[in-house]
């Protein structure tokens, strides 16, 4: 098989595997060991926030050792997680704090996997960035959804059945990126240890970001994201499912299939078009029409309103991660694309934590709903501001 094609089969492997890791984290935090928001809002951080501390480090090492390698290392260590629920579950042991290590371990996977999978992405698009990521994230949340389906019957199934699902599938992943063969060249930094080739990668990295308007731009309205979807997402919708509509592993299963199938539906319909010329315009339209989806999902007109809210949200979701992601890649010098990608999910998910802090905050203090609308209003209040003081709305990628 070409590059392509394992990189694909790998990918998709990893995003079923996520997709069901989504729906039942949250599951077992807010349902089965029904957590006050407060503590909901902790469990996501400490999956969010080894995440954010080391997706630099993991872009800097994908750049030094290879994407494929550090690929690899993220996928076992990923594989450490579910095995080790797996035997709390059996031993009868599930607290909070057994869940806090599982998420830490996931956390630190996923700074590895993110930015190597993101840089490898260059390598086997034959040419095609914007296609190829329009591509991925067709892949990424049309295969999710298979993922929230099959989490939907965790309380079936049991907890058991659905971690071992996710070992499969992380063992899975692991041998394809085995086989997938790309070049790599490490920049030449002879005599420098391994951790000061990573600090100096790292602080190329961040130099580059800093000198480019666009990427500049996009990292700010990532954080704003983060911020103020990743939390509301995380955090607020499953206790609103809990609350507000007495839910459980089904409801949640619906919310995240309504969010991937807005995802996929807005892709599929990228795909079917041009090259977007003015992906930055593009992207801050995506996000402001995005936030005015999320707060009619605050109003509680009901639960399906509320699903096809979600819905709509993942729409303009398709169009801003589409763009936003494109941006990077094209802007990115050749020998920095994953940490460039590393900065892009350092961004987002380094103010996750805030994100998720603040929502748990703001339903003990508001209820989910009132949450829901703040978060909005905070989102759009962003959009407009970079939209005005930024390059973001006139970039044209003719230009570049």
């Amino acid at each position: 098989m070409k590059p392509l094609h394992y990189y694909f089969l790998g990918t998709g492997a990893w995003f079923l595997f996520y997709g069901i890791h989504t729906v039942s984290f949250a599951w077992i935090v807010t349902i089965v060991l029904n957590e006050s928001a407060t503590m909901v809002a902790l469990a996501q951080m400490g999956f969010l926030i080894p995440a954010t501390l080391l997706m630099l480090i993991g872009g800097s090492l994908a750049d030094q050792l290879g994407g494929r390698k550090v690929a690899i290392i993220g996928h076992v260590m990923a594989s450490i997680a579910p095995l080790f629920l797996s035997l709390v579950v059996y031993l009868d042991y599930l607290t909070f704090g057994m869940v806090l290590v599982f998420a830490v371990i996931m956390g630190c996977a996923q700074a590895l996997v993110t930015p190597a999978r993101d840089g490898l992405l260059a390598l086997v698009a034959e040419g095609q960035i914007q296609q190829r990521v329009v591509q991925v994230s067709m892949i990424q949340f049309g295969i999710q959804m298979l993922g929230f389906f099959a989490a939907s019957f965790a309380d079936q199934l049991g907890i058991l059945y659905i971690l071992g699902l996710q070992f499969a599938l992380l063992f899975f992943g692991t041998i394809t990126f085995i086989k997938l063969k790309v070049p790599h060249t490490a920049p030449d930094r002879l005599g420098n240890s391994m951790f000061k080739q990573v600090a100096i990668s790292m602080g190329e990295g961040f130099r580059t970001v800093v000198a480019s308007p666009s990427m500049r731009a996009v990292v700010i309205q990532n954080c704003a994201m983060g911020v103020f979807f990743m939390g509301s997402y995380m955090v607020t919708v499953p206790i609103m499912i809990r609350e507000v509509f007495a839910g459980s592993s089904a409801e949640l299963s619906w919310v995240n299939i309504a969010n991937s199938l807005g995802l996929v539906t807005m892709t599929f319909l990228l795909m079917r078009m041009s090259d977007i010329q003015r992906q930055g315009r593009a992207l801050l339209v995506a996000q402001g029409f995005g936030a005015i989806c999320l707060f009619t999902a605050g109003l509680n007109l009901g639960f399906h309103a509320f699903i096809f809210s979600i819905f709509c949200w993942g729409m303009f979701g398709g169009i801003a991660m589409t763009m936003s992601r494109t941006i990077m890649q094209q802007q990115a010098p050749i020998d920095q694309r994953a940490r460039m990608m590393g900065f892009y999910s350092f961004s987002f998910m380094g103010s996750g934590p805030i994100g998720a802090l603040l929502s748990g905050i703001m339903v003990e203090y508001f209820g989910p709903q009132t949450a829901i609308i703040i978060s909005c209003a905070g989102m759009l209040c962003v959009v407009l501001i970079v939209s005005s003081r930024s390059s973001l709305w006139h970039l044209d990628v003719r230009e570049l």
